[in-house]
């Protein structure tokens, strides 16, 4: 599934310069997502009690957005997929979907998801939504008019070419129409009155909606807000990996990641081609962390914790880190057991995940697979080592492919003991791996 991201509200508005959008994400965004547990279905009451847990054991680790996924707008809609049968939209005069009282009683009164944004501001985190590219439907059956403009109306902009094949609820915008621009306009600006801090758009990606990016960044950089940009769902080509990585802060590399090894190994594979584009303001996502406790009412299979064994919990989060994806919890928060709370708190992998620099893969193949990166500010070297084959295997790294001559200090990141019998290493890194297992380690001379 998918993943803006706001840090003030500003008064008036500011148009931004090109490529102001990356300082809004300097190091990869760290959050909460309701997609894993709740599907289309999450609450206001759960979204705060999230924000509750957030504030209390991770805010205090660099974690800060609490994100409400899709169909917010929909009042009957279902866990296990999606009501298309008979959906009961909420939208406005202008053809902008608004939240179900329903289900966000603060959003009563015209109020949308202000108060909500201002809950999770009062805990000191960031507010973010979900939405679908394009138009409502129902917007363009009954030509509602788009705000800002003089007469233009939703049936004037619309196209059924490349409509979402999985959910129904929107039409594409065709970007060169009188129009187009103006309904994103007001779609952002009463995103940035709410106080929304980060936007996930989905459909973006497979195919890449090249014209609509482009009116939601013009729209973004003109609406007074920092909004951080998350486009969804997919293998983002790479060919347009010049483009997306100047159009929006983080860009989903996969379809949905579930708690399967397939769904891993699978991340890992693809995630080769997008190393060049890890930078400062602009992320290869590897999309949602499927751990704790998820489909609490979510899309696929039963309420669980995750199916993922310890191992492959380790792997998940020593690749996650290190290829510096940013990171959005998809288990509900408040269910954590404490050695899941304790996967996201490690403040050294955090630290390596938001300090680590020229993040590379040494390689991968035969089911091993090897990754470092450097911590500028300290000198230390980071080296990930990763067995995906199903034996047991030895999986070595000579230090001269780290930049290291002669004898290496070798840390465990997750214990913070030596990574090896003595705790030194000469001439190479080893570590005998279980199948599915990993090892994190922090190299200083």
């Amino acid at each position: 599934m998918v993943c803006l991201v706001i840090t003030g509200c500003s008064s008036t508005k500011k148009t931004s310069g090109k490529d102001d959008f990356k300082s809004w994400a300097q190091t990869p965004p760290m959050g909460w997502n309701s997609w894993d547990c709740y599907g289309p279905t999450v609450t206001e009451a759960e979204v705060k009690a999230n924000a509750d847990y957030m504030a209390v054991n991770l805010k205090k680790h660099g974690w800060e957005y609490i994100v409400t996924d899709i169909r917010w707008y929909v009042e009957n809609d279902k866990a296990g997929g999606y009501n298309q049968t008979d959906p009961r939209y909420v939208i406005d005069q202008y053809g902008r979907y608004q939240p179900a009282v329903n289900r966000f009683p603060s959003a009563a009164n015209n109020n949308g998801f202000k108060s909500l944004a201002d809950y999770v501001h009062s805990k000191g985190l960031k507010y973010g939504i979900h939405i679908m590219r394009g138009i409502p439907k129902k917007a363009v059956e009954e030509k509602m008019s788009i705000k800002g403009t003089n007469g233009i109306t939703a049936d004037m902009i619309y196209s059924t070419e490349l409509q979402c094949k999985w959910l129904q609820d929107n039409y594409t915008i065709v970007a060169d129409k009188p129009g187009a621009q103006e309904y994103y306009n007001s779609i952002i600006e009463m995103y940035a009155s709410w106080g929304v801090d980060f936007i996930k758009i989905d459909d973006l990606s497979a195919p890449y909606h090249e014209g609509e990016i482009n009116l939601i960044r013009k729209a973004i950089d003109n609406c007074g807000r920092k909004i951080v940009l998350s486009t969804s769902p997919g293998e983002t080509p790479i060919e347009a990996a010049a483009h997306v990585s100047t159009h929006a802060n983080m860009w989903r590399m996969v379809d949905d990641v579930w708690d399967t090894w397939p769904h891993i190994t699978h991340l890992m594979e693809v995630s080769q081609k997008w190393y060049p584009y890890i930078a400062p303001g602009t992320w290869p996502d590897c999309d949602m962390i499927p751990l704790g406790r998820i489909s609490v009412r979510g899309e696929r299979g039963e309420d669980r914790m995750t199916r993922l064994t310890k191992d492959e919990q380790y792997l998940l989060m020593n690749f996650f880190t290190i290829f510096k994806s940013p990171l959005m919890f998809g288990g509900d928060m408040p269910s954590n057991d404490a050695f899941t709370l304790s996967l996201l708190t490690n403040d050294e992998v955090l630290k390596m995940h938001r300090e680590g620099t020229g993040v590379k893969q040494l390689f991968q193949k035969d089911g091993k697979i090897a990754i470092t990166s450097k911590n500028e500010k300290d000198g230390s070297v980071y080296l990930a080592l990763f067995n995906v084959s199903d034996a047991e295997t030895e999986v070595s790294v000579p230090l001269s492919d780290v930049g290291i001559t002669g004898k290496a200090k070798i840390t465990d990141m997750w214990t913070g003991k030596g990574g090896s019998a003595s705790g030194e290493a000469t001439g190479n890194v080893s570590a005998k791996l279980r199948p599915h297992a990993s090892v994190l380690y922090k190299l200083n001379k």
